[in-house]
């Protein structure tokens, strides 16, 4: 039984365009720019500041420990120091439904929202925050129940109950609406506005923003935090802020329709159905587990983990084998995210550029490394980095094209760096902030070194992921605080927060910053 099911690009496209209404004729004719916004918190010249980032955080309490909490209660003491998060998606497992807000992400950042003491009485889609939190989609944002599952979650189905009273899977009545609930929760939703002269009024108020292009949304903490669209970019103490939607441009090429081809698909599908047998032995096992039990309660967690990460081998599996002349790219944002580059290079207020988004390029936690997507990912951001490398010539002087490319969806925290890789992505640096609530991860066993036909393209410098067998399995979880320094060409200073889960206790870990020029 599939639990989850991944809306075609085309519908996460149009449905996204609606909510924002896209390129209205009331927001042409004001000249405003949906793509952009203005952090208002009177402090955004600095020139030396501090952001907080997490990803892949939104489970609910795992067996008597909660880690998205821990989390968040490790980057308490930063908030005063900090001017905002970045989150590099899956802001609610396991389908971004919106029943599972007030569980996986209200009560954990409660100290961030207005209104936060009573936490209980804040709805999902009026959350205001106080130290802005600034996401993008991931997958599981996306994601919508299969019906066969929908209909067993309105049931009492043994499977339901299963699935419910031991492995946790925060599934329930519905899905996420191919991203409605994280639309509405972050989002401008503008699509609700419908009487005369309500978004003309609301267009007025809040898309104030003066910028050397027009206008744009004015995104002020503690009053109005939303965001203009599923991807964006704003400025900050002089860094040039990207995120992105990676989930509208990941699905891989079709397969040849050649020899190699067939057997390469016949692979596949072999592959994907000894994944269902594995999936449907976790869950018979798990029937027979005790919650109660710690030792146990743990083997469920591990259950639940492995679980997790067969359906999203499938999906991967699933978008390769139903990939066909029509697949759909969404060239749109890519050659917004050319453009957004061009200019910000031939802006000289602009000292440095940070990109974040949701599958990682480059990384070598083993279940994503090699996976389609991570490929396909990474061969698209070539395409328009090396576009923006012909456009510009010699203004880079040297320096890589980005400063620091952020990513989730690989459960861990990881930094990399690009070799020479015969592109524009060369000698950049990468960090997967993936490990911040839900199931960790380990590496693979091949190493830290990324390969291509013989060349060495990426090298990790540091992971920390699940680790350990038996009772001395560890899982760190993790966030980053990232202070920016300097006048002229930024450094940034990361500093991981890691809080351990081991033999049923929370452990604090200290880790050495790293510093990257």
């Amino acid at each position: 039984m599939k639990l989850v099911s991944d809306p075609a690009i085309a519908n996460k496209i149009r449905k996204m365009n609606q909510r924002v209404r896209w390129q209205d004729p009331l927001i042409a004719e004001r000249n405003i720019d949906q793509t952009r916004l203005v952090l208002e918190d009177g402090q955004i010249d600095n020139s030396e500041f501090s952001f907080l980032v997490v990803g892949d955080s939104g489970s609910g309490k795992h067996r008597g420990h909660n880690p998205q909490r821990k989390v968040a209660e490790l980057m308490l003491p930063h908030h005063s120091e900090c001017r905002f998060m970045l989150h590099t998606g899956d802001v609610i497992y396991l389908v971004g439904s919106s029943e599972y807000y007030q569980q996986n992400f209200i009560q954990p950042y409660r100290e961030f929202l207005l209104g936060g003491e009573h936490p209980q009485r804040i709805a999902y889609d009026q959350m205001i925050f106080k130290l802005p939190i600034l996401p993008v989609l991931g997958n599981h944002d996306y994601y919508n129940l299969p019906i066969l599952l929908s209909l067993a979650s309105l049931t009492t189905l043994p499977i339901r109950r299963l699935l419910r009273s031991r492995l946790d899977l925060d599934v329930g009545l519905h899905g996420s609406g191919t991203g409605e609930a994280y639309a509405r929760a972050f989002l401008d939703y503008l699509q609700a506005f419908q009487l005369p002269g309500e978004l003309n009024n609301h267009l007025n108020q809040y898309y104030t923003a003066k910028t050397d292009t027009g206008y744009c949304l004015n995104y002020e903490p503690g009053h109005f935090t939303r965001l203009p669209n599923r991807y964006y970019t704003f400025r900050y103490g002089g860094i040039d802020f990207f995120a992105l939607d990676s989930n509208t441009f990941n699905d891989p090429p079709p397969l040849p329709k050649t020899r190699q081809g067939d057997a390469d698909r016949r692979i596949l599908e072999k592959r994907r159905e000894d994944l269902e047998q594995e999936k449907q032995q976790i869950i018979e096992t798990s029937a027979k587990l005790r919650p109660e039990n710690p030792s146990e309660a743990d083997q469920l967690d591990d259950y639940h983990a492995k679980l997790s990460q067969i359906e999203e081998i499938i999906v991967d599996i699933d978008k390769q084998l139903a990939a066909d002349k029509t697949t759909l790219t969404d060239i749109e944002q890519l050659d917004w995210l050319k453009q957004k580059l061009i200019e910000s290079w031939n802006n000289s207020e602009v000292r440095g550029r940070v990109i974040y988004f949701h599958h990682p390029p480059y990384v070598t936690e083993a279940t994503k490394w090699q996976q389609a997507q991570t490929l396909i990912i990474r061969d698209r951001l070539r395409g328009v980095l090396d576009a923006v490398a012909k456009e510009i010539g010699s203004l880079t002087q040297g320096r890589p094209l980005v400063d620091l490319v952020l990513n989730g969806h690989a459960h861990c925290l990881e930094h990399l760096e690009t070799m020479d890789t015969g592109h524009a992505d060369s000698h950049i640096h990468w960090i997967v902030c993936g490990g911040s609530g839900f199931s960790l991860r380990r590496q693979r066993i091949e190493g830290a070194d990324l390969m291509e036909e013989n060349r060495l393209v990426a090298r990790s410098h540091l992971f920390i992921g699940r680790n350990g067998q038996g009772f001395q399995k560890r899982r760190p979880y993790s966030g980053l605080r990232i202070d920016v320094k300097g006048e002229g060409h930024p450094q940034f200073i990361v500093r991981p927060l890691v809080a351990e889960w081991h033999q049923r206790q929370w452990h604090d870990r200290e880790f050495e910053p790293l510093i990257i020029e």
